[in-house]
């Protein structure tokens, strides 16, 4: 070839890429592998999100058969099930997976000094969330596919509507929160965005929760009457229904309701949209470009002396409680992430606000209820507590600064034990029993006799079982993990692993309690849990520290 030619055009094949495709690709190989090499192996690398997610389908598949109670139910009734129960699901993961996905300062400082625009930043990351969530949403509904298609009014295109509608529905969950950041950042800045993104995602979680409690309730009391009209214009106020009108006017009775409603989704849904990643794209940016911004520390003069949390674990009675020097430490730091650090706040307190909700649900029911139901909702009320420090031990092991946490090893320790009593003992204390405390006020502001908040007792007692149970084996260890989405998807298993717990023990509280039997109920379970207590605790002292590869 003469020097003074061109050189040859390659074929179109030869360029790379899209950027939004390696972006796509990036941010899903991020969600499978996760952001740590540390014991991470090609071989059993999973491949896909099916592969991932797992265990987490398999619970999602099955506790969807509970829509197999909703047979000879129209197509909407069944269908508003079906979207409240996803409605409930897939806002829990967003919210919580959300912050970890959308806002990480590492991932700030590599990519936004290349040719990467915000909006193409955000779609690759919103396109690994929605497709997540589809595979959740895909196991929890796989049942309802087929209660749908023999519905009375249902057919053969049911499946195609429902999945369909599921995927607005997905799409307007992601939009949602993502709007919701987009609006802090515009309207009140950098300085408050750090409190700001954890009061949004506290709030979508606490309305999700609060919708997939009042959904199927008004299923229950209208049966197959409920349906969009202007004696029940209400409906309209719902989400969940407006993602069942698709079903009902594709695959159902096609009412002008029904349309309506579904007219009502799909601009909901493409408002959304427009303004999360049209609109507002730019404010994303921003928000990046803040977040790795870092502000002045102003400095503690000599004369303010110890912070107040370290003046109250040196004297009694907490002294009394943290003897041991690295409990004490472990405390402290415990402590300090749980009040102060963002990250901490983003993953952990949405993670646990519909848990928070939950058991002031109950106690409302309860007072609609007479006998042995109120009683039964005010013991379930007290034993759902335990999933507080359960899954706050469980969220607490994730930072973005764990590789700090490899000084542990390096201490003149031989295990775990006592870094996990004091994070245990944190989220006893700062988080457990100001809700204990708010729970029982609010069920005396609600007239309760003060014999019946003794109901609350058995869940009480069995709290510091609750507490271990994450780190059996020397698990859990506080701030050691590093953080990784395919997680946030499998916090649901927690509760409805916990769940028959919590209802057994409710039962037989409220059984005693209807024979006159609750304090030898309440002496036997402390007996046991006593047992429990010191067996876990002897397991604990036994860990040793694991593999770091």
């Amino acid at each position: 070839m003469n020097a003074a030619e061109p050189p040859p055009l390659l074929p179109p094949r030869a360029f790379a890429p899209s950027t939004d495709k390696t972006l796509r690709r990036l941010f899903l190989t991020l969600f499978l592998r996760g952001r740590s090499s540390r014991g991470l192996r090609k071989q059993t690398a999973p491949k896909s999100v099916g592969q991932k997610l797992l265990l987490a389908l398999i619970f999602y598949g099955l506790f969807g058969l509970f829509a197999l109670s909703f047979r000879g139910q129209p197509v909407f009734a069944l269908s508003v099930y079906l979207h409240g129960l996803t409605f409930l699901f897939l806002g829990m993961f967003v919210a919580s997976s959300a912050g970890e996905i959308l806002f990480n300062k590492e991932e700030a400082d590599i990519l936004l000094h290349r040719p990467v625009t915000s909006r193409s930043l955000l779609w690759a990351k919103i396109r690994v969330l929605v497709e997540v969530s589809l595979w959740l949403a895909g196991a929890l509904n796989l049942a309802g596919f087929f209660v749908g298609t023999f519905a009375p009014d249902g057919g053969w295109s049911f499946p195609i509507a429902h999945a369909l509608s599921t995927s607005l529905e997905a799409l307007f969950c992601a939009g949602s929160v993502v709007l919701g950041y987009q609006l802090c950042l515009r309207w009140f800045g950098r300085e408050k965005l750090d409190g700001l993104m954890t009061t949004v995602q506290v709030v979508f979680s606490v309305t999700v929760v609060l919708a997939g409690q009042i959904v199927p309730r008004l299923i229950g009391r209208l049966g197959p009457g409920l349906q969009f009209n202007t004696h029940a214009w209400w409906i309209a106020l719902l989400p969940p229904a407006w993602f069942a009108g698709v079903d009902d006017a594709l695959a159902g009775q096609s009412t002008a309701g029904s349309w309506a409603l579904a007219g009502f989704g799909v601009a909901a849904t493409a408002v959304v949209l427009w303004l999360a990643f049209g609109k507002l794209a730019k404010d994303y940016e921003a928000g990046l470009q803040a977040l790795g911004e870092t502000g002045s520390v102003r400095k503690r003069s000599p004369t303010q002396g110890r912070r107040w949390l370290e003046i109250l674990v040196t004297n009694p009675p907490l002294s009394w409680w943290l003897r041991h020097p690295v409990s004490r430490a472990s405390f402290l730091l415990t402590t300090a992430y749980l009040i102060r650090d963002r990250d901490t706040k983003l993953r952990l307190y949405p993670g646990l606000a519909p848990v928070l909700v939950m058991p002031f649900i109950f106690l409302l029911q309860g007072g609609n209820q007479h006998g042995g139901a109120d009683s039964f909702l005010l013991a379930f009320s007290g034993s759902y507590l335990g999933l507080t420090p359960l899954m706050g031990l469980n969220l607490l092991q994730y930072s973005q600064q764990w590789q700090a946490a490899d000084v542990f090893r390096a201490a003149p320790m031989a295990g775990p034990a006592q870094l996990c009593h004091g994070a245990r003992r944190a989220v006893l204390l700062i988080l457990t029993l100001p809700l204990l405390l708010v729970l029982a006020l609010a069920g005396w502001f609600l007239g309760r006799q003060s014999s019946q908040l003794l109901l609350f007792l058995p869940g009480l007692i069995a709290l510091p079982v609750y507490a271990l149970v994450p780190h059996l084996g020397g698990r859990s260890v506080p701030l050691s993990s590093p953080t990784e989405e395919a997680k946030s998807a499998r916090r649901g298993l927690t509760i409805l692993a916990v769940m028959p717990v919590s209802l057994a023990l409710a039962g037989a509280a409220t059984w005693s309690w209807s024979h006159d039997w609750f304090g030898w109920f309440l002496l036997g379970e402390a007996v046991l849990v006593l047992a429990l207590y010191f067996g876990l605790r002897m397991t604990l002292a036994k860990a040793r520290w694991s593999s770091m590869e």
